[in-house]
């Protein structure tokens, strides 16, 4: 089995911080989801995956958020810290590929909190051999399981998409895939905008829903010259994060009924 290496996104956004002042503590990443810091539970998970190899924790002060009950992070030796800059792609790119960070990297966010060990190896078993690689979930299958939940959606012919937070890195090919996210990332919540990126005609046929996630996730492939392939995932638990109250309380109920 190939080994992964697993980069975790645990670094503030600008808005964050009173998200996460309204949970009394200082960061996002550490806001408690059923009793547990969110980037606890996400490192938690990973750990039990079998493709992966070690982790490490992407942030601006990362040492800071390895205290209290995450001390076992710091103590784990599978685990290691990298200090993000100003961009999220930038700051992935600036330790992807080096020895702390050897590829191929799966990179996933600590808001993840649904995240399980069968997602990880779903999406793996269908990203390897390819530059990089993008988690989906389809609407129909988010809705049909939870239709309160409010995602970004992007909309094709074949039906609509939410991503999933699971982002695949092959090789040193994909920093070309992470130059482009340095273009995107500012406007990586709204759908439309985000489409223009690419090329007007790509945005017009997205919008007129004339083409599928395939077709054009294959354009924009073939124009920066990479190998990149959207992966549909089967749970829905897989396109919802924490990034609001609402998120956190749906959240929370799913671990609940899991638990029970």
């Amino acid at each position: 089995m190939q080994e992964w290496t697993a980069i975790i996104l645990a670094g503030q956004r600008p808005g964050e911080n009173a998200f996460a002042a309204s949970h009394d503590v200082t960061a996002k990443a550490l806001i408690p989801v059923a009793g547990e810091p969110m980037l606890g539970r996400v490192a938690a998970t990973l750990m039990r995956c079998p493709e992966i190899d070690r982790i490490v924790v992407l942030a601006q002060e990362p040492d800071a958020l390895l205290t209290g009950t995450l001390g076992w992070m710091a103590a784990e030796p599978r685990i290691a810290t990298a200090r993000a800059g100003d961009g999220i792609s930038t700051s992935i790119a600036a330790v992807a590929g080096l020895d702390v960070a050897p590829w191929p990297v799966l990179v996933v966010t600590a808001d993840h909190a649904l995240l399980t060990p069968g997602m990880v190896a779903e999406f793996i078993a269908q990203a390897g051999g390819n530059d990089a690689a993008v988690a989906l979930v389809e609407r129909r299958v988010v809705e049909a399981a939870y239709p309160e939940t409010r995602r970004t959606w992007l909309r094709f012919s074949d039906g609509d998409y939410s991503g999933a937070n699971l982002f695949a890195l092959g090789g040193p090919a994909a920093h070309k895939a992470l130059a482009l996210w340095s273009r995107v990332e500012k406007d990586r919540k709204k759908a439309v905008r985000l489409l223009f990126y690419f090329g007007p005609m790509l945005a017009l046929r997205a919008i007129t829903r004339t083409i599928s996630l395939d077709a054009a996730v294959a354009k924009v492939a073939r124009r920066v010259g990479l190998s990149v392939k959207p992966v549909r995932l089967s749970v829905a638990e897989a396109a919802i994060d924490v990034d609001k109250p609402a998120d956190l309380a749906l959240v929370e109920r799913i671990l609940a009924d899991r638990r029970a």
